[in-house]
């Protein structure tokens, strides 16, 4: 019996549109490779942009810290500026009191001309508390000096040289009290208390001794 030879094995040719298979599976290559190349350099990009983040941080961060000194400096040197222009204006402790005593010392003269201008025998009343004498001294006072120079501030005795109300000898002596002990009488009446005051306690005491021997 005869035997069929079996069909030889033919190699299969390349299928019908085979480039149109592989098409599909070059493109998927070209996708991933395009994806990764993206994810790369979204990478990169991403790590610039941390990277110029940080800088840009630490420049801000440098700049905010520069800035309140930049700022704050100028506003502290304005309140000093400030301070010493109010500190300059503003008159000091010592210039009030200057400016004080300018201010009394017209006062001061214009009472002590007042003075002056009185009756010496007013005067002599209004001084006698100065020297801590008490009010009922005066009448012994007044006999003294109505005895020694009648209440006469240019009294001049030309024997002694005595001279003024209290008839001080010589009379230079009394500018201890002044320098106007020549013609004004409450400095000559301030010299012939203190020197009662010193020498007799009182101006009865001076009054007592002046009946006992004619003098004080």
């Amino acid at each position: 019996m005869s035997k069929h030879a079996s069909p030889a094995p033919k190699h299969r040719g390349t299928p019908k549109h085979a480039h149109l298979a592989e098409a599909p599976r070059k493109a998927a290559r070209n996708v991933m490779l395009l994806s990764s190349v993206a994810v790369a350099v979204t990478g990169v990009s991403v790590t610039a942009g941390v990277l110029g983040q940080q800088t840009t941080s630490e420049a801000s961060t440098d700049v905010e810290a520069l800035a309140p000194a930049g700022v704050e400096t100028p506003l502290v040197t304005i309140e000093r500026e400030a301070v010493v222009s109010r500190s300059d204006r503003r008159p000091s402790g010592e210039t009030v009191k200057a400016a004080t005593l300018v201010e009394a010392a017209p006062e001061a003269v214009t009472e002590e001309r007042k003075l002056s201008d009185s009756d010496p025998q007013d005067i002599a009343r209004a001084l006698l508390t100065e020297f801590g004498f008490s009010s009922d001294q005066f009448d012994c006072l007044d006999s003294l000096w109505t005895r020694e120079s009648g209440w006469r501030w240019n009294a001049d005795n030309p024997t002694s040289s005595a001279y003024g109300i209290p008839q001080a000898l010589p009379g230079s002596k009394m500018s201890s009290a002044g320098a106007d002990w020549a013609t004004n009488p409450v400095t000559q009446i301030r010299w012939g208390l203190g020197y009662i005051q010193d020498r007799y306690g009182s101006p009865c005491g001076a009054w007592g001794h002046s009946e006992a021997v004619g003098w004080y």
